[in-house]
């Protein structure tokens, strides 16, 4: 008999959702920031200098009928590869910035049904940390294992608060747009089939700030069709400092002929960064009469030397 084989994966749903004014919130339970005497809290938002120790407090939240149980950690965020959108290291990664500079009051809560339990939260700020924003969250995993339809791998899931941790020092931030890759579908007889264009380009943030990038794009040299400017909307909402994410975005329509260059440019927080890619597009209607002018001049060319080297030297008679 075949032993199934159970491979636990953390699944961070909601963990850090995109808009960072929100709670973070399953339907099932909840990790926020517990309230300060003036407003409500979605997230952590802290100033911090190098060498200190910060302490705040959490609420975990179960809304469900049953008590729950849940592991605490804190954990470092970083964009991710496929669009960008935040996320959290795992429970066994290792953490390199605020996940290893926070600790929850307790590795794990259990917290009864319909209830609410608040644990404390510390971040020790070492002596050399770098100025400018370092992002994390607070993370409730839930203990149970649940298994995953159609397969032996087993499902936890967790959600946290994020953690917005401003050293102190000069802000620096930075944006660059990087690899620009441009390509266009279209048929080579106008208007007889669909047509569309590929934009794929790596935003990376070069500074020390986290950043809301815009970015947009624009057609430059001799084009037919297609449109010449156009604002991207598949952009992260949050682009943490150091970060890279490959992007790309697609949209019917595309160049008929042309060349020129494509140039992406993002910008954020008055900074901006710029890439191009070259485009050349040259349908068969045109391409095909130029080929076959290009390849009848080619051949009388070779004939008319020909002629020269077959025809009889004339010579002068002096006599």
């Amino acid at each position: 008999m075949r032993t199934a084989f159970v491979a636990l994966t953390l699944l961070l749903l909601a963990i850090l959702s995109p808009a960072p004014a929100r709670a973070a919130d399953n339907g099932e339970w909840s990790v926020r920031p517990a309230d300060s005497a003036i407003t409500p809290r979605a997230a952590f938002d802290l100033p911090a200098r190098p060498g200190t120790t910060l302490t705040d407090r959490a609420v975990v939240t179960n809304t469900t009928g049953s008590e729950l149980t849940f592991r605490l950690y804190v954990a470092d965020a970083h964009n991710t590869e496929r669009d960008g959108g935040l996320a959290v290291r795992g429970i066994e990664e290792p953490q390199r910035d605020v996940g290893a500079w926070g600790k929850p009051e307790r590795d794990s809560v259990t917290v009864p049904a319909r209830s609410a339990v608040t644990v404390g939260l510390s971040l020790d700020v070492p002596h050399d940390a770098s100025p400018g924003d370092h992002v994390g969250a607070l993370v409730a995993v839930d203990t149970r294992v649940r298994p995953a339809d159609g397969s032996h791998v087993g499902i936890q899931r967790g959600v946290g608060a994020r953690i917005y941790l401003r050293v102190e020092g000069p802000a620096q931030p930075g944006l660059a747009v990087e690899d620009v890759r441009f390509t266009a579908r279209s048929p080579q007889i106008p208007w007889t089939g669909s047509s569309g264009s590929t934009l794929s380009y790596t935003l990376h943030n070069t500074g020390n700030v986290k950043l809301a990038p815009r970015v947009s794009f624009r057609t430059g040299g001799m084009v037919l069709g297609g449109p010449g400017e156009r604002q991207l909307a598949n952009v992260p909402g949050e682009l943490l400092p150091g970060q890279k994410v490959r992007l790309t975005e697609t949209w019917p329509g595309a160049p008929f002929a042309g060349w020129g260059e494509i140039t992406v440019t993002a910008s954020a927080n008055d900074v901006r960064g710029s890439g191009s890619d070259g485009f050349l597009k040259v349908p068969w209607l045109v391409a095909g009469p130029l080929v076959l002018l290009s390849a009848a001049w080619l051949l009388l060319r070779r004939r008319r030397r020909a002629d020269r080297a077959t025809r009889p030297a004339l010579t002068a008679d002096h006599g």
